[in-house]
């Protein structure tokens, strides 16, 4: 007979590993890399497979985390589900435990049984400084698992600095994947406003979205009404049906401010299509050389949305 006790670690955290109960039955009741997302009963040996080493790196505790590799721990020590003291690091966000274990030889490209990488993990903590030291190590932008994508997680979380260091090292910025769709549309969708002005000053197709769901019919949902703004002053098309038909006029509900943005929205003004032409005509590559052009400085900053 199992002993049960009241789950009690942390939420959020990467894939434990070993026998559950309750957990393994319900899916739903799991979160992302299968650790139970409530106050469910679990078994005792639904933690026997982590060590000491993967408590002292999610906890931040160097100091802990030094002597256990002294005392031979190894730093590539896998649990069932896959998971690495460098997944833990990365994932509470502790850039001095992530820098000891890359030091001492962890796998930058380590992949859990979820598909999640150290650097899914450090995009979804919102760390940063663990980012840019996973990207130093060379560490592959594009994950082989397509539910644990970088770009989309630091999109859809609102991490505007981690979305800014994957773009800074060539993650592509329309990468569109089944289910999800392409990061523009996982920001709309989770109404993260400042990554979605990122990406769309990054050069972002402002109609490429989740196959026929716009980033536009996703804020609408939403109920952003900054984000529809924004989408609009990028050329967003309030005509676009989706696959049910819908545009997303039809989406928005009546009196909503939603609604009344796309309502004021007119017919664009030459000096809107003229900067669109212009835009998709230096391409998402040059768009930084607008700065550079031949022209007075209020049309450059009115080129570039600023």
């Amino acid at each position: 007979m199992h002993i049960l006790k009241t789950a009690s670690m942390p939420l959020g955290r990467g894939v434990g590993g070993g026998n559950v109960g309750e957990a393994a039955a319900d899916p739903d009741k799991r979160g992302k890399g299968g650790r139970p997302t409530s106050g469910l009963c679990i078994r005792l040996d639904f933690w026997s497979d982590r060590t000491p080493l993967h408590e002292a790196a999610y906890q931040g505790r160097l100091l802990h985390l030094r002597g256990l590799v002294a005392q031979g721990f190894h730093v590539n020590t896998l649990t069932m589900d896959r998971v690495s003291p460098l997944h833990e690091a990365c994932l509470g966000g502790h850039y001095a435990c992530a820098k000891f274990l890359l030091d001492n030889g962890a796998n930058v490209e380590a992949v859990s049984t979820d598909g999640a990488t150290p650097l899914f993990n450090s995009c979804s903590s919102g760390s940063a400084a663990c980012v840019r030291l996973i990207l130093q190590q060379s560490a592959s932008i594009h994950t082989p698992c397509q539910l644990a994508s970088p770009i989309h997680e630091a999109a859809k979380k609102g991490h505007r600095d981690c979305l800014e260091l994957l773009l800074s090292y060539g993650a592509h910025v329309d990468v569109e994947l089944p289910v999800m769709g392409t990061p523009l549309y996982s920001a709309c969708e989770a109404q993260a406003a400042n990554c979605v002005r990122l990406l769309l000053h990054s050069g972002a197709d402002v109609q490429l979205g989740c196959g026929q769901d716009s980033p536009l019919h996703a804020a609408v949902r939403g109920g952003g009404a900054d984000v529809v703004d924004l989408l609009l002053d990028f050329g967003a098309d309030c005509c676009c049906r989706n696959a049910d038909g819908k545009t997303p006029l039809d989406l928005s509900s009546s009196n909503s401010a939603v609604r009344v943005a796309l309502q004021k929205r007119g017919p664009c003004s030459l000096s809107q299509l003229c900067r669109f032409c212009i835009r998709r005509s230096l391409g998402r590559s040059r768009l930084h050389r607008a700065s550079s052009l031949f022209l007075p400085h209020s049309i450059k900053d009115f080129l570039l949305y600023q």
